[in-house]
């Protein structure tokens, strides 16, 4: 079922840029908001792809992987919030299995 086009985008162009592209919608036989529909739509969709994926190579991938199945030990300023955070919230964060390997004493620290 298709949607209702009631969206409206506007385009500033040179009035030779409207004359190629009207030229061009009616060699093709289709209106011009069709025409610019049918190019721009696969290149947006295009871009969006590949600003969303990320391509690793084998060694990358395994690595990636390596590291979120163990990850390193916490040092540094990361360490230090996180024991800011759990002092005065709790130890919320231990529940979210961001410590999976450690366990909670009675308190709610770990």
């Amino acid at each position: 079922m298709s949607q209702s086009k009631s969206s409206r985008l506007d385009l500033r162009v040179t009035p030779e840029q409207k004359e190629l592209l009207e030229r061009a919608a009616t060699l093709k036989g289709v209106s011009l908001s069709a025409y610019t529909l049918f190019y721009l739509i696969p290149i947006a969709k295009k871009e969006i792809e590949q600003q969303e994926r990320l391509i690793l190579s084998n060694q990358d991938r395994d690595l990636f992987l390596s590291t979120l199945e163990n990850p390193p030990p916490l040092q540094g300023r990361l360490k230090e919030a996180i024991e800011q955070y759990q002092t005065k919230y709790g130890n919320e964060l231990t529940k979210m299995a961001i410590f999976p390997s450690r366990k909670a004493t009675s308190t709610g620290r770990v």
